[in-house]
């Protein structure tokens, strides 16, 4: 293998593979291939010293179904990977890694010698950038959260930079695709219209956001659905209100009103001017654009920077965070974990304004609850226990009360599972118990339509399919703008499909549709299921055969449930399947997946010739002879 310098300066080092067939030519050296960086900035990855990279290794290897080179660390731990990902014999994939995980990569998706794309996995973040004309810069997000808006318009701001904000504003297309109705849409494009300008004279003039600043803290309550006909809308609308970064300038915290975002496909797109807020800033926020009642009535939004004792605690917080790595046993993250929990109620005892204060106790209440279920924190449920104590006789905190209460009850059902010899039906039975007090006792809870989901789900492994439904059934009429809802509501039609027609409806991996009413006339197995279940993938060989012994008389369609395109695509590529795929984002929450409210895997639906369900979990020992009573 041989080491090429490119000559284009926007592009890393182009590595030549040399492969010919099973021969290798000579390896470039491991200190050389650690010299190659990501062409964005502020990409945090393992960088080891000149007297590290030197105990470093390099080899060639297979990397899924692609060749590459590996460089290691003397202990094994990957710092590196380049792959050909078409067989022509040049790495056209740059890849970093921090702590053994993907954190980075960079893409040349042409084939051109030049990276097109960008994207940042694990803790690297979610972002997939597009560079159309290959020249370093970004020219598009193909995805980004809306934590990392928030990071890139604290970046805009510190570099003056209103072409990396306008990235990040809706578009009047995007706009257009929302489906918002017609008074609503020429507010909006009026908003939107002015962005660019407002923000370079904002730029312009404030002060507070230096080119030292960073970014710390995404603020805001959870985001909300616009259900399909409000103000004449045609579609759902996925939005967060009165969202705040938060940022650091050397000692110093500010904040920064982002203001509304709205979700457009995989993108959280920007609609307002950010706004600094300063200390002694008395004006109010602005109201959001799409729940002005609800944020106004509550009063939730902050209305000033942080105090001097609250910009203390979240230096301590930040610099907590950086030294996570160093707790690796299990009493070190313990303590950890109480560390944290401490400055973050002290932050919230500092807010200045409630919704600050709510904000950071429901961050709290996640951060516990997290660490607890993960066996790092066992102090934890009892920490929850105390501070749902402190809230539960406010009626102020009655909401963040609820919320405080599922996360402890979560916590402690975690807790329970990690006994050395756990009792589990015993726990299961005192779970659903638990559950259904938490309904009696907060039935507005947003968190009692997950609570109401998991025993309907749990009632309905159970074989009471009757109960089930009703709690299915009260998931939708209670909750009818919930993620839960959308399950809930599949489930209760898969429950009830036994001898009814059902329509299924899908993206296929190629672009097209694959749809269940174009097979009537024939016997029809619906298979839902993932790469990563190994056990659809020990069905495979079965369906295999019983399509090739029923050619013409059996149709099989796929309904893949993985998170990610590419290991579908992948696995494909190496087990071809002679059946139609059916692909949308969202693994187990995907639309296919709700529309029938799938909860496990495999799950497989038989159907007759005329498009009715025979058997609505159907098993591979019982195929065979379902078959033979349906086709003669």
């Amino acid at each position: 293998m041989k080491l090429m310098t490119a000559t284009d300066a926007c592009c890393p080092v182009l590595l030549v593979l040399g492969l010919l067939g099973p021969a290798l030519g000579a390896s470039p050296s491991a200190d050389q291939a650690l010299k190659l960086t990501p062409i964005q900035r502020g990409v945090d990855f393992a960088r080891p010293t000149a007297q590290q990279a030197a105990k470093c290794k390099i080899s060639a290897r297979k990397i899924g179904r692609h060749v590459g080179w590996v460089v290691e660390d003397p202990d094994g731990l990957v710092l590196r990977e380049f792959v050909d990902t078409n067989g022509d014999n040049v790495v056209d994939q740059w890849s970093y890694f921090k702590d053994g995980m993907e954190v980075y990569r960079d893409i040349d998706a042409d084939f051109n010698g030049k990276a097109d794309q960008y994207r940042w996995f694990h803790t690297g973040g979610s972002r997939w950038a597009a560079d159309k004309n290959e020249d370093g810069q970004i020219d598009a997000w193909k995805t980004i959260s809306a934590e990392e808006v928030t990071a890139e318009v604290i970046a805009a701001l510190a570099g003056r930079d209103a072409e990396r904000f306008g990235r990040l504003a809706l578009t009047s297309d995007e706009l257009r695709s929302l489906g918002l109705g017609r008074q609503k849409a020429e507010s909006l494009s009026k908003k939107i219209g002015h962005l660019a300008s407002e923000f370079g004279s904002l730029a312009a003039r404030q002060k507070a956001v230096t080119r030292d600043s960073r970014w710390v803290q995404f603020s805001g309550t959870r985001p909300g659905t616009v259900p399909a006909g409000t103000d004449g809308s045609t579609k759902d609308l996925l939005a967060y209100e009165n969202v705040v970064a938060i940022f650091r300038t050397g000692d110093e915290h500010g904040q920064v009103e982002i203001g509304t975002l709205v979700k457009v496909g995989d993108r959280w797109r920007v609609i307002d001017v950010p706004r600094v807020i300063s200390e002694d800033q008395a004006e109010s926020p602005s109201a959001g654009f799409f729940f002005q009642a609800s944020v106004v009535n509550r009063g939730k939004t902050p209305t000033a920077g942080p105090s001097e004792e609250a910009q203390q605690l979240l230096t301590d917080l930040e610099k907590l965070d950086q030294a996570a790595d160093r707790a690796t046993t299990s009493e070190q993250k313990a303590q950890f974990n109480a560390r944290r929990a401490d400055l973050l109620e002290q932050i919230a005892d500092k807010a200045r304004s409630p919704a600050d204060r709510d904000m950071w106790l429901r961050q709290l209440a996640d951060t516990i609850s997290v660490a607890v279920q993960s066996g790092v924190y066992p102090d934890g449920a009892e920490r929850l226990e105390m501070l749902f104590g402190k809230l539960k006789d406010s009626d102020a905190d009655k909401d963040l009360a609820a919320y405080v209460k599922f996360r402890q009850l979560t916590a402690e059902y975690g807790l329970s599972l990690q006994a050395s010899k756990p009792d589990f039906a015993k726990i299961q039975t005192k779970w659903l118990e638990t559950l259904e007090q938490y309904v009696a006792d907060y039935p507005a809870s947003p968190d009692a339509a997950e609570a109401m989901l998991q025993l309907a789900i749990a009632q309905e492994f159970a074989g009471q399919e009757d109960k089930a439904k009703k709690w299915y059934g009260r998931i939708v009429k209670d909750f009818p703008d919930s993620p839960a809802a959308k399950k809930a509501a599949g489930a209760r039609t898969r429950l009830d499909s036994v001898g009814k027609t059902i329509t299924l409806v899908g993206s296929s991996l190629s672009g097209g549709q694959v749809d269940l009413a174009k097979y009537r006339g024939r016997v029809v197995l619906i298979q839902y299921w993932a790469t990563w279940c190994e056990p659809c993938k020990r069905d495979m060989p079965l369906l295999k055969e019983l399509l090739s012994k029923y050619d013409g008389s059996l149709s099989v369609i796929g309904v893949s449930l993985d998170n990610s395109r590419k290991d579908l695509a992948d696995y494909l590529a190496e087990n071809r399947l002679p059946w139609p795929q059916i692909f949308e984002k969202g693994g187990l929450d995907s639309r296919p997946a709700n529309q029938l409210g799938i909860l496990t895997l495999p799950t497989m639906i038989l159907l007759d010739q005329q498009g009715k369900v025979v058997n609505r979990n159907v098993q591979t020992s019982e195929l065979a002879s379902e078959l033979k009573k349906l086709i003669r």
